[in-house]
């Protein structure tokens, strides 16, 4: 389970919140600090309409009909994804981590695959597919060692 091994970075994410840890211990016993936290800017995200299509008048007495969905709020998610891949390319070709871990789901760590450059792509030494943003990180570090544990 050399994936965790201490120094590793690991960053989880979803389209509105990335949480940069690194282990500060050895890959047996896990424990990772908070680097630093991203997030989609909320006042943005209030001010937009729900996902919900919209509705408007037929041409038949009493119809409706339904309006395609709004776009903004995947669009939103896409330009996160892409600012925290930017800042995992500027800390890696700054050598600032060796070893990578993403936990995302599994549209986010497409999303993270196609904009991470070359070198930085070449130090992700795992991927689990989960959405953990919300979990505390001592269920992380849990989730971690049962997830490389099984992939080892």
């Amino acid at each position: 389970m050399a994936a965790l091994a201490q120094g590793t970075w690991v960053i989880i994410a979803d389209g509105e919140k990335a949480l940069f840890t690194e282990n500060i211990t050895d890959a047996e016993n896990p424990n990772l600090v908070v680097v630093s936290v991203e997030g989609s800017d909320h006042e943005m995200a209030h001010s937009k309409p729900s996902d919900r299509a919209g509705r408007r008048r037929d041409v038949g007495p009493g119809q409706k009909s339904a309006v395609e969905e709004d776009t903004w709020r995947s669009h939103a998610r896409t330009l996160f994804v892409q600012d925290v891949a930017n800042l995992l390319n500027r800390k890696g070709l700054k050598g600032a981590y060796k070893r990578l871990v993403l936990v995302a789901s599994p549209q986010v760590l497409g999303l993270l695959r196609r904009r991470l450059h070359s070198e930085v792509l070449a130090k992700v030494v795992a991927e689990v597919d989960k959405t953990l943003t919300n979990h505390p990180l001592h269920k992380v570090e849990k989730v971690l060692q049962r997830q490389l544990r099984a992939t080892a």
